[in-house]
């Protein structure tokens, strides 16, 4: 049976950094799979105008090639301000969420670590665990936490809130998928050993796979799983 599925991540290329081999993986299942980006990742940096709009052009082109190796079904856009989503309500982060929620009816959902060091992806977690909270007739049956290269790892155990996986997926067959998903944010990416370059990103989807004992995994924190 298909599951349905959502990633709701802040920024374009979180998606991929998260789970990018998971989503190539569900989508090689025959899963469906939608991708909700709530802020849009140009507004906090100085450029004008006119810059600002090209910047924003290219990303949107690059989500939808990105997206389009991996085999998601649809993407949709929430433009909240980069970096400043503790600037703004965080019940209008919520509704924003559980209006996708009613639209959506996904059954799994994968999103950011309550810990990471960016403000917007912490922001977003806790929103969708408001958002997804377990009353009766909650459609959310999984939710699982992804590492983002450079904000989970930089934390270093902000709050206490160390990433400590529990919940492994085996990507050894969709690695090549999630490296080539990422060349297209060629502009978001860095040189080695920055956390944030292809090598990093190999190499860590290699360090996790030793964790279980394959040759590549994508890491996860489950939150909440309900078996029927």
């Amino acid at each position: 049976m298909k599951k349905n599925i959502l990633v709701i991540a802040a920024h374009p290329d979180d998606e991929v950094l998260g789970c990018g081999g998971t989503i190539a993986k569900h989508s090689k299942n025959g899963d469906i799979i939608n991708v909700l980006l709530l802020g849009f990742g140009v507004k906090s940096r100085r450029l004008d105008l006119n810059k600002t709009n090209k910047k924003k052009d290219l990303l949107i082109n690059a989500t939808i090639n990105a997206n389009k190796i991996l085999g998601v079904n649809n993407i949709y856009r929430e433009d909240l301000p980069d970096n400043e989503l503790d600037s703004i309500s965080r019940l209008s982060i919520i509704k924003k969420i559980e209006n996708y929620l009613e639209k959506l009816k996904p059954e799994i959902i994968y999103t950011h670590y309550y810990g990471d060091l960016n403000i917007d992806h912490r922001m977003i977690s806790e929103a969708v665990l408001t958002a997804t909270r377990p009353i009766p007739g909650q459609n959310v049956k999984k939710i699982l936490f992804f590492e983002i290269a450079s904000s989970t790892n930089w934390s270093f155990g902000f709050n206490n809130y160390s990433f400590e996986p529990n919940y492994f997926v085996n990507i050894s067959h969709t690695l090549d998928l999630k490296l080539k998903a990422l060349k297209f944010y060629n502009s978001e990416m860095r040189e080695y050993p920055h956390a944030r370059s292809l090598k990093a990103l190999e190499l860590l989807a290699k360090l996790r796979g030793t964790n279980v004992g394959v040759d590549a995994a994508e890491a996860f924190v489950l939150a909440r799983v309900l078996e029927d």
